[in-house]
């Protein structure tokens, strides 16, 4: 039998939002970029007891939550590859900050990771304890490799009645390619995918 996201978390609400930029100061891109995020808003099993030792209830479903919120992030760049992404969590004033974090472990990247076509790096994150209304701003960095100085980026997220006291908000953030006109140099993503190819090349092993 399948496990179902709903058999772990308690979700009241989606949220999403989606960055477009076309231009900027005065000059425009080829391509435009896409930031996005996309969050869920769980109810806190932990609001409101007593120190919990044990957060494994929390972190070993979450696959179920990175595949799902992974999904529908990719969604939001309409067919366009992910190139940076980030996830992250804002928990309510009767939870701790650990609540969020236990979320988004390893088990929950790996799962993101396999919706967004894989990724090498590690994703950055953050946290934070708030109220609901509160800002977060999610770090993204290049997929494949996280010192690619061009990907280095953010996406501020914000739901306006989460996260209530006893919920908190799982949210990743994906983009389309690198900050406009990047140019304070550094490893670049096209080295990075060269060194990729060549290490999968059969004909480069015992060279």
């Amino acid at each position: 039998m399948t496990d179902k996201l709903e058999d772990y978390f308690e979700i009241r609400a989606w949220h999403a939002v989606v960055n477009e930029t076309h231009a900027v100061g005065g000059k425009r891109l080829d391509t435009p970029l896409l930031k996005a995020a996309v969050g869920a808003v769980v109810k806190n099993p932990f609001a409101g007891k007593n120190f919990q030792e044990d957060l494994s209830s929390l972190t070993k479903p979450s696959n179920l939550l990175g595949d799902e919120i992974g999904r529908r992030a990719v969604a939001l760049l309409g067919g366009r590859p992910v190139e940076g992404y980030g996830k992250g969590g804002i928990v309510g004033l009767d939870g701790e900050q650990e609540h969020a974090v236990a979320c988004i472990t390893t088990v929950f990247g790996d799962a993101f990771r396999n919706q967004v076509g894989g990724g090498r790096a590690w994703i950055s994150s953050a946290s934070k304890i708030g109220s609901a209304g509160t800002a977060l701003d999610i770090p993204l960095a290049y997929k494949d490799e996280v010192y690619v100085r061009s990907h280095y980026d953010a996406i501020e997220f914000c739901i306006p009645d989460a996260p209530r006291a006893d919920e908190f908000v799982i949210c990743v953030a994906v983009s389309s390619g690198p900050r406009p006109f990047h140019r304070v140099g550094g490893l670049t993503a096209e080295e990075v995918q060269e060194a990729i190819a060549r290490e999968s090349n059969p004909s480069n092993k015992g060279a």
